[in-house]
């Protein structure tokens, strides 16, 4: 079940302010492989900001927005001519039909069981055509960033409506050697009580990413430790791959 923050209508709406564009550096390392793919889909695209820049930057071929949230696909709605489509990829059907599959804003990592993540691995190579690519990002585990995601803190918004909302995050559960569970908490004035999502990620290192895409058929093409391409090491806070069909 998706996470209240992204299945909370009032929640969804607020993702952009939250997460805004001049943030978004792995924007910038996925849109130009996006604008030189044919079809492209984008799996976890939340409110759909990726594709919806790639549509107004001039791609003119196939844009698929999949996701599991109902609050942050209403937002994406609101442009009609991109595909949007409620579910997750474990359960797509898509058979060679796509020349990049990209997961940004770490939608990788709520794929937090084995079970699910080779599902959805191998869904994507089956989604893919010959020589497609798939692109995605996890935090690096040895960069502990969940050790800042502490209460302290706030993160002021304003909505739809002009209201303020305030934000904080704390980690719940640390982390485990496999995930990290956390909850966002959000205030506003004109609210009866505080929204609380709960979270969980998974944090995988290279190694056992490597081990999951080799199972599923997906050969590593390039790894970087940040979206300006920069070599992996122990302190990058990234893992970024571009994988293959093997």
């Amino acid at each position: 079940m998706p996470d209240a923050l992204f299945a909370d209508a009032d929640l969804a709406a607020l993702y952009d302010a939250l997460c805004p564009r001049a943030t978004r550096d792995d924007f910038d390392f996925y849109l130009p492989m996006a604008m030189a793919a044919e079809a492209v889909l984008d799996v976890g695209c939340g409110t759909g900001a990726m594709l919806r820049e790639a549509r107004e930057a001039g791609h003119a071929g196939r844009l698929v927005g999949l996701d599991p949230a109902a609050g942050m696909l209403a937002q994406a709605r609101r442009r009609g001519d991109i595909e949007w489509v409620e579910g997750d990829l474990a359960s797509a059907a898509w058979t060679a039909e796509f020349d990049l599959i990209v997961m940004t804003g770490h939608a990788f990592q709520t794929l937090v069981e084995d079970a699910d993540l080779s599902a959805s691995l191998a869904a994507a190579r089956r989604a893919l055509r010959p020589g497609g690519r798939f692109a995605f990002e996890t935090r690096n585990p040895a960069a502990r960033a969940w050790e800042d995601w502490t209460p302290d803190q706030v993160f002021e918004l304003t909505d739809g409506a002009g209201a303020r909302v305030r934000m904080t995050r704390q980690v719940e559960a640390p982390f485990d050697g496999h995930c990290v569970s956390f909850s966002h908490t959000f205030t506003s004035p004109g609210w009866d009580a505080p929204r609380v999502s709960h979270s969980t990620l998974r944090f995988l290192d290279a190694s056992q990413l490597a081990g999951f895409l080799d199972a599923a058929g997906l050969a590593i093409e390039a790894r970087y430790g940040d979206f300006d391409r920069s070599g992996l090491t122990r302190a990058s806070p990234e893992i970024v791959i571009l994988a293959r069909p093997a």
